[in-house]
């Protein structure tokens, strides 16, 4: 029997509310001295889920959500149970490219109800917050909604989990990679230099955290001419995707053109995957989910 979410976004919040975030003392009470843990966290798997991969730019506005997307739409598509968490808590953007909406449900045991499109099940802050509310929380709110996004949720039985990471490589980053047994982790950038410099970071990240990196995707390598059908680099020569790749010893997974239909698909909801399973964007994309299978010993 499902129950409504109602009101309240997480039970935790209700109880933080009354918390005192910053740790200052009470008047009147002693200051709390906090009990050091010695060592980095236990890892854990996700509950129900076979296979868990994350896909990571460490910058904004290179395509990384759109390509996430495609590629957990991928691997549907190949048979695969698949689902997609949006770990950016505060620019959430899947609910807008699956057009999904609405306060997902709470099972009996008071595990959070993946909302679906596509074949394809998905849980994100976007289905617990009205779209135009900003999340204005401090560190520890954050760090409460992560860890019931990623262990409160009742996937039932997923092959693969797309972790949709947010930019940056600070507190959430860092969480998902020392708590998660994460399978690998994708790169994505553009050839420009500024991309390829924070991805750099990303890279170098995933590997003191000891999370494997099954390779890079360059998204808008080129913008290909509709009329001659010739390739141009708006963002930079594509030589510089190889040289990066090269020098942190990545796989190239594929390479992905700029096209304005994969922008109008994205906002509309509809990804590419699905609104042009038989076009040469999505065959790219299958491409790419085919590699990253063999990649993590995923059994189809």
């Amino acid at each position: 029997m499902l129950k409504p979410l109602k009101s309240r976004l997480f039970s935790t919040f209700a109880c933080l509310r009354h918390e005192n975030p910053l740790g200052l003392p009470r008047a009147g009470a002693p200051p709390q001295i906090p009990r050091m843990q010695r060592g980095l966290p236990q890892k854990r798997n996700i509950k129900d889920v076979k296979k868990v991969i994350a896909v990571s730019s460490a910058k904004g506005g290179v395509g990384k959500s759109t390509i996430a997307v495609n590629l957990a739409l991928s691997f549907a598509r190949l048979g695969q149970r698949t689902g997609i968490l949006d770990t950016d808590v505060f620019g959430p953007s899947i609910p807008t490219l699956l057009n999904l909406s609405g306060e997902p449900r709470l099972s009996d045991n008071n595990q959070l109800i993946p909302l679906s499109n596509y074949g394809l099940k998905s849980m994100s802050m976007g289905y617990l917050i009205p779209e135009e509310s900003p999340v204005a929380w401090r560190g520890l709110m954050v760090m409460k909604a992560l860890q019931q996004l990623l262990h409160e949720v009742d996937w039932g039985g997923l092959d693969i989990l797309v972790l949709d990471m947010p930019p940056g490589t600070g507190d959430v980053q860092l969480t998902i990679t020392q708590q998660i047994k994460l399978d690998g982790a994708v790169i994505i950038s553009t050839p420009q230099d500024l991309s390829l410099k924070d991805a750099v970071k990303g890279v170098a990240l995933f590997r003191k955290v000891d999370v494997p990196l099954l390779g890079l995707v360059s998204n808008m390598s080129s913008f290909i001419c509709p009329s001659c059908n010739t390739p141009h680099p708006i963002f930079g020569p594509p030589e510089k995707i190889r040289e990066m790749c090269k020098k942190q010893n990545l796989r190239l997974l594929g390479q992905i053109p700029l096209h304005p239909q994969v922008c109008e698909d994205a906002d509309r909801g509809k990804p590419t995957v699905v609104a042009d399973p038989e076009g040469e964007q999505a065959k790219i994309f299958g491409e790419i989910a085919l590699s990253v299978g063999k990649l993590i010993d995923l059994k189809s």
